[in-house]
């Protein structure tokens, strides 16, 4: 019956929406559809600390144009799916960030974009400094002081294939 064209369900809408996503899960084509949409769909709250927050605009504009990879920035945590730690983290801005991670819709991952954000950068010996992987599962780690936008880029590159990888699991998340 499911191999049938133009099926109709009737009934408690609950069990016809089941039905529905049972009947679509086993389609191929949806889940290329799902998968795109979560790989192209990366929005992240940014926590400009440092100077990474210049090569993050510079990488949003017009000569690399983040957006084209489906990268949008957003500021508040609660619509994202991406927190892009740039430089230097606090203690006391690293609660912050925490807050924010767990505010945040799943699936879930976190960019620790420069030095600072990495291992401390100049900063490493500091008493009030935090490096992001001490609170954050990073997902992606791109270097330098600061780091190029073209970094930045590869670096949202890599996430989207680590989200391709993890299709299935995500799959299940809409269950």
């Amino acid at each position: 019956m499911d191999d049938q064209q133009g099926l109709i369900w009737f009934g408690n809408l609950e069990e016809v929406a089941k039905k529905s996503l049972d009947y679509l899960k086993k389609k191929d084509s949806f889940l290329k559809i799902l998968s795109w949409g979560v790989d192209y769909s990366i929005w992240p709250a940014h926590l400009m600390t440092s100077c990474c927050g210049a090569e993050l605009a510079a990488a949003s504009g017009p000569r690399f144009d983040l957006e084209r990879l489906g990268f949008l920035p957003f500021g508040s945590p609660r619509q994202t799916n991406l927190i892009l730690v740039e430089g230097t983290t606090t203690i006391k801005m690293a609660r912050v960030v925490k807050r924010s991670w767990e505010q945040m819709p799943s699936p879930k991952w976190v960019i620790a974009m420069g030095a600072c954000a990495m291992d401390g950068g100049i900063f490493f010996d500091s008493y009030n400094t935090i490096v992001v992987r001490d609170y954050l599962p990073v997902d992606v780690y791109v270097p330098g002081c600061p780091p190029r936008p073209e970094a930045l880029a590869q670096a949202v590159l890599m996430l989207q294939e680590k989200i391709k990888r993890q299709r299935q699991d995500l799959i299940k998340t809409v269950d």
